[in-house]
C-alpha cells in the first residue's frame, strides 16, 4: 500500500496527480510536497512532464486534470483560478516568457504590484522597491519605458522573470527552466537574486535539466522525474550524479 502524504497547510502538497493534454496522458500520478523554506530541484530530460507540472500549479487550462489534488494553505488549489492562486501568494517563471507589444512594462509591473498588495500601496512606495531591484538585476532605466519582454534578450527576458519575483515576494515560486539560454555571467546574477529570496517562509520549486545552476542555489531536495513520474529523490548529491551518469543509468 502506497503511504499516504501527511497534509500540513502551509506546505504545497501535490497528491497523485494525473494530467492530460488533448487525450494524451502526461502526469501519471505524481507525489510531492514543497515547504516553507526549502528549495526543491526537480530534473529530468525533455518531455519528462516537469514544465506540464509547473503549468499544472499555475493553472494552465490547456491541461485536464484527470485525477489527484494540489493542496495548499487549506485548499485544493487546482479549483482556483490562475489569478487567486497569485493572490494566495504562488508565482511562476516561465521557461519562455511572453512578449506582450504594446504593454508598457512601467504600467504592468505596477499593475501586478497593486494586484497583490492592494490599491492603497503608495506609488512612491513601490517606485523605491523597483529601483532597488532593477539596480540589484543591473537593469537601466530605459528598461521601463519597454513593452513587456518585446525585443528583449534571452537574459533581459529572465532577468524581467526575476524581477517580478522580487516584487512581488511571493510564499511559493516555482522557477521554470530559468538557467536556460543564459551566460554565466546572467546565471550567477539571477541565481545570486533568488537566493537572496530565500526564507523561512517561502518555498522554492526550482526545475531545471543541469547541475550548474545548482551550483549557486543549493537545493534542499532533488527529484528525477521520467515519463511523468518522480523516479528518484536525494539530496543535493544526485544533482551531480546525473551531471556525471546522465538520465540514461536511471532506466535500467
Amino acid at each position: 500500500m502506497a503511504k499516504s502524504v501527511k497534509i500540513v497547510k502551509k506546505n504545497l502538497t501535490i497528491q497523485k496527480l494525473k494530467t492530460s493534454i488533448s487525450g494524451k496522458s502526461i502526469l501519471q500520478g505524481v507525489d510531492l510536497v514543497i515547504r516553507p523554506g526549502k528549495v526543491v530541484a526537480l530534473m529530468g530530460t525533455n518531455g519528462s512532464g516537469k514544465s506540464t507540472l509547473a503549468q499544472v500549479l499555475m493553472g494552465n487550462p490547456e491541461y485536464k486534470i484527470d485525477s489527484g489534488k494540489v493542496t495548499w494553505q487549506g485548499k485544493n488549489i487546482l479549483k482556483l483560478t490562475p489569478g487567486d492562486r497569485a493572490k494566495m501568494g504562488l508565482f511562476m517563471s516561465f521557461q519562455y516568457p511572453h512578449e506582450l507589444p504594446g504593454v508598457n512594462m512601467y504600467e504592468f509591473l505596477s499593475t501586478s504590484y497593486k494586484s497583490i498588495f492592494g490599491e492603497k500601496i503608495h506609488q512612491a512606495k513601490f517606485e523605491t522597491e523597483l529601483k532597488k531591484e532593477m539596480k540589484t538585476l543591473k537593469l537601466s532605466d530605459k528598461y521601463l519605458d519597454r513593452s513587456v519582454n518585446d525585443g528583449f534578450s534571452g537574459g533581459e527576458k529572465k532577468k524581467s522573470e526575476i524581477l517580478q519575483l522580487k516584487l512581488l515576494q511571493p510564499k511559493m515560486a516555482i522557477l521554470d527552466e530559468t538557467d536556460s539560454g543564459l551566460d554565466i555571467d546572467a546565471l550567477k546574477l539571477i541565481a545570486k537574486n533568488i537566493t537572496a529570496l530565500r526564507s523561512s517562509s517561502r518555498g522554492f520549486l526550482v526545475i531545471t535539466h543541469y547541475q550548474r545552476l545548482l551550483n549557486y542555489i543549493k537545493p534542499d531536495y532533488v527529484h528525477v522525474m521520467m515519463d511523468g513520474k518522480i523516479v528518484k529523490s536525494g539530496g543535493p548529491g544526485l544533482a551531480k550524479v546525473l551531471e556525471k551518469k546522465g538520465y540514461h543509468w536511471l532506466k535500467k
